[in-house]
């Protein structure tokens, strides 16, 4: 694995360029901008797919004998370092070249620059898998809840490594409400990444899956409602997600993510900016942390009632 400083100097020398690719027709725009939400089929093709599979296959044949959490794997709860169960993979595109060169490949960059304009950064990656009988639910959440900006310009692209089908535990999502308030994600004073769904009732009942091939790709934006159930099928369900923004939001609640040479390291296209473009956007901030906050996962375990079931 490359140096943070050898990493720093590939971003910045790799990401100042003009990109031309895949673009999303107007009407798929105006969906986005109305549901808060897009899917868009068969992005990927055959051979683009079997590299990342066989990158997420090398990286979690890592995970037998690791005992706990790591920097890379987030583990289920009955994870044994004999019988591996990981249903995280953290920052991948730090940790395999596949996954680093696909967020920068010019059809992927196409569809996010459609939608957050010529400059855009990157806050994050993770590969989500929901393995075959049990893999772990998430609970309904927006994402800006985590890591609101100054302008609301923020989404997750996600990419089907597998088909996603209505019982092994799809995303799904509540159209609409990226244009409303921001829900508490709060629980007797600490932060827990999730929703009382006895308070959402209405929104849940109208949620939609997202039905699709592997090599789909979704777009959510940031303040958009969305979970997804416990994976009761027998097939796995692999999920990439990059977390991605306009270069001139700012974010409020975790600083620069380091110096300023690492944030602008983020950029993956156009330039980046000193001048945060300020909206008026609701923002509740993430804070206090519950005692274990490293993922979601850990976090939504201190929730008061759930909506989704657990795996036994």
């Amino acid at each position: 694995m490359p140096s943070l400083h050898d990493f720093l100097q590939l971003m910045a020398t790799a990401n100042r360029r003009r990109i031309t690719g895949m673009e999303l027709t107007p009407q798929q725009i105006d969906f986005y901008r109305r549901e808060g939400y897009l899917v868009v089929h068969g992005v990927l093709d055959a051979p683009e797919l079997e590299r990342l599979r066989s990158a997420m296959d090398e990286l979690l044949a890592g995970a037998r004998g690791v005992a706990d959490h790591t920097a890379l794997y987030d583990m289920e709860d009955t994870h044994t370092p004999e019988q591996p169960r990981v249903r995280r993979l953290k920052l991948p595109h730090l940790h395999h070249a596949a996954f680093h060169d696909l967020i920068r490949s010019p059809k992927v960059l196409g569809l996010l620059t459609s939608l957050l304009g010529p400059s855009v950064r990157m806050h994050t990656s993770k590969l989500n898998l929901k393995s075959a009988d049990y893999g772990a639910a998430v609970e309904w959440h927006q994402d800006w809840a985590f890591y609101p900006h100054t302008n609301d310009d923020v989404l997750a692209m996600g990419v089907l490594l597998d088909d996603f089908e209505p019982d092994n535990g799809p995303m799904m999502v509540v159209p609409r409400t990226h244009v409303g308030s921001i829900c508490d994600h709060h629980h007797a004073g600490v932060f827990v990444g999730a929703i009382d769904p006895d308070r959402i009732a209405p929104e849940i009942a109208r949620a939609v899956p997202l039905i699709a091939k592997a090599g789909s790709i979704t777009l959510h934006h940031a303040r958009l409602i969305h979970g997804s159930a416990l994976n009761t099928s027998r097939r796995p369900r692999s999920f990439l997600l990059y977390e991605a923004m306009a270069a001139d939001a700012w974010p409020l609640a975790s600083g620069l993510y380091g110096s300023l040479e690492e944030f602008d390291a983020r950029m993956l296209c156009g330039e980046p900016s000193l001048q945060p473009r300020m909206t008026a956007v609701p923002v509740r901030m993430p804070v206090p942390k519950a005692p274990q906050s490293a993922s979601l996962y850990q976090s939504q375990k201190y929730m008061a009632k759930r909506f989704f079931e657990v795996a036994p």
